[in-house]
C-alpha cells in the first residue's frame, strides 16, 4: 500500500492505464494520418484555394468543440468505460464513412466524415486525460498524464507514415501532371503541369480524382475496422470504477469553473497551443513544396519526412520533459520551453532556405511539453468539477480548427502560390504567416509565468 502511494501508477491500477493510454495512441494516428490530408485534398481537387483546403483541419478539430460537453455531461451521469465505448463507436463510424464519402467525390461529405469522427475522439480525450490524472498520487497527476500524453506522438508518427507511403506517395494527381520545362543549363523556366492537366480527356482527369480520393480514403477505412475491434476488447475489459463523485450539480460546477482565473486563463492558452501544434504540422507541407519550387525535381525535399523528424523530436522532448517534471515545477519548464519554442518559430519566419526548415522542425521539440502541462495545472486540485473542466479543455483544442484556414488566409494573399508575396524584399508568405504559431507560443509562455508566479507560487 504504501508503495502504490509513492508509485507513478500504482500497482492496483496498471491494467487500466495501460488501456486508456492506448487511446491516446490511436487518436494520435487519426491527427497526423488527417494533417496531409489539407495539401493532398488540395492536389487532387485542384480548384480548392488553400483557405478551403484548410477547412480540413476546420471539420476535424471543430467536433471537439462540438462534442466535448456533452462527452462530459454523459460521462459524469453514466461512467467512464461507457464514455470510452461511445467514443470508440462514433470514432469507427466517422472513419468509416469515408467509404461513401469517396463514392460521392464530394468535399463535403468528406469533412462531415472527419466532423463526426471527432465527435469520438472528444468522448476519448474527455475521459482519459482526466482518468490518468486521478490514477494515483495527485503531486505526480501532470507527470502521470505526460507519461500517458508520450504514446500519443507513437500513434502520430503511424499516421505521417501511413498518409506518406499510402496516400502522398501514391497519387497521381502529384505525379502525372509535374512536367517542368528547363533551360539547357538545367534551370526551371516553368511548370507545365496545368496545361498538361487541362488536355487530358475529361474521363482521364475523372479516372484519376476517383483512383486518388479512393487512397485518401482507404486508410481511414481500415482504421475505423481497427477502431471496431479495440471497442469490442474494451467491452469485455474490467475498468475500475471511480468512487469520488460528488452531487455537486452541474449548473454548480459550471460557476465554480467559470470563477476559476487559472482553469479559465488554461482554457484560452490550451486552444492557442493547439493551434500552433496544428499550423506547423500542416504548413509544414507547404513549407516545403516553397523549398522546392527552386530545386531540380532530383533535389526535392520530401514533406513528411520532415514532418515526421518533427514528430521524433516532439516525441523526444516528451520524454525527455517527463523525466524533467520529477525535478522541476512543470510551470516553469513550460515557460522555458515555450521561450525556445518561440525562438525556433523566429528562425523559421526569418532565416531563408533549408535551415529555417530546420528550425520548423525544431519547434516541436519545445511544444512537447504543453498539452499535458497546461491541462495539469489548469485542473490540478479540482475534484468532480475535473470531469465538466476536462471538457473546456478538450473543447479548447477548437484553436486546432480555427487557426489554419487564417494561416491559409494569409498563404492566399498574392494568389494561390506559397511566394506570391515577398515580405520585407526576402520573406515569402509561407514563412511569414508562422507569425501566427509564435503569437500563440507567446500566449503559453504568459501562461506558464503566470501560473508560477500567481496562480500556483507554492506548488510543485
Amino acid at each position: 500500500m504504501n508503495n502504490d502511494k509513492k508509485a507513478l501508477v500504482p500497482k492496483s491500477v496498471i491494467y487500466a492505464f495501460i488501456l486508456i493510454t492506448s487511446l491516446f495512441f490511436l487518436w494520435g494516428i487519426a491527427n497526423d494520418l488527417t494533417n496531409p490530408m489539407v495539401s493532398a485534398f488540395k492536389k487532387v481537387l485542384r480548384d480548392l484555394s488553400n483557405f478551403e483546403a484548410a477547412l480540413v483541419q476546420l471539420a476535424f478539430y471543430g467536433g471537439y468543440a462540438t462534442m466535448a460537453i456533452p462527452a462530459a455531461l454523459f460521462i459524469r451521469k453514466f461512467s467512464y468505460k461507457a464514455g470510452i465505448l461511445v467514443g470508440l463507436g462514433l470514432y469507427a463510424t466517422g472513419a468509416l464513412l469515408f467509404y461513401p464519402a469517396a463514392a460521392n467525390e464530394q468535399f463535403g461529405f468528406f469533412l462531415a466524415s472527419l466532423y463526426i469522427l471527432t465527435f469520438g475522439l472528444a468522448f476519448l480525450e474527455t475521459t482519459a486525460n482526466p482518468y490518468i490524472l486521478s490514477m494515483g498520487p495527485k503531486e505526480t497527476s501532470t507527470r502521470r498524464l505526460n507519461l500517458a500524453q508520450s504514446f500519443n506522438p507513437m500513434g502520430s508518427l503511424m499516421g505521417m507514415l501511413v498518409a506518406q507511403l499510402f496516400v502522398i506517395k501514391a497519387l497521381q494527381s502529384d505525379n502525372t501532371f509535374q512536367e517542368q520545362v528547363l533551360n539547357p543549363a538545367g534551370e526551371i523556366l516553368h511548370d507545365k503541369g496545368d496545361l498538361i492537366f487541362d488536355t487530358l480527356p475529361i474521363a482521364e482527369q475523372a479516372a484519376i480524382r476517383t483512383n486518388d480520393l479512393n487512397l485518401i480514403s482507404g486508410p481511414y477505412i481500415g482504421l475505423g475496422i481497427f477502431i471496431l475491434i479495440i471497442l469490442v476488447v474494451m467491452a469485455v475489459s474490467k475498468m475500475p470504477k471511480k468512487h469520488d463523485e460528488t452531487s455537486i450539480p452541474v449548473g454548480k460546477t459550471f460557476k465554480q469553473l467559470f470563477k476559476n482565473k487559472r482553469y479559465r486563463e488554461g482554457v484560452i492558452t490550451q486552444a492557442f497551443y493547439v493551434g500552433a501544434q496544428i499550423m506547423c504540422w500542416t504548413f509544414i507541407f507547404q513549407y516545403v513544396d516553397n523549398l522546392n519550387a527552386g530545386r531540380p525535381e532530383s533535389q526535392h525535399l520530401t514533406a513528411t519526412w520532415y514532418n515526421m523528424a518533427a514528430m521524433i523530436a516532439f516525441l523526444s522532448g516528451r520524454w525527455i520533459s517527463t523525466l524533467l517534471l520529477k525535478y522541476f515545477n512543470p510551470a516553469r519548464l513550460m515557460f522555458f520551453f515555450a521561450l525556445g519554442g518561440v525562438l525556433m518559430t523566429m528562425g523559421a519566419i526569418f532565416i531563408p532556405g533549408i535551415a529555417g526548415l530546420y528550425c520548423l522542425v525544431g519547434i516541436s521539440v519545445f511544444m512537447s511539453l504543453m498539452f499535458p502541462t497546461i491541462y495539469g495545472i489548469a485542473l490540478k486540485d479540482m475534484g468532480d468539477e475535473a470531469k465538466i473542466g476536462s471538457a473546456g479543455l478538450v473543447m479548447a483544442i477548437v484553436g486546432g480548427a480555427l487557426m489554419p484556414p487564417l494561416q491559409g488566409r494569409i498563404l492566399d494573399i498574392g494568389g494561390d502560390g506559397f511566394a506570391d508575396v515577398q515580405l520585407f524584399g526576402y520573406i515569402p508568405e509561407i514563412n511569414f504567416s508562422f507569425v501566427l504559431p509564435m503569437i500563440c507560443l507567446i500566449v503559453v509562455a504568459i501562461y506558464s509565468y503566470r501560473a508560477l508566479k500567481i496562480h500556483l507560487p507554492n506548488k510543485t
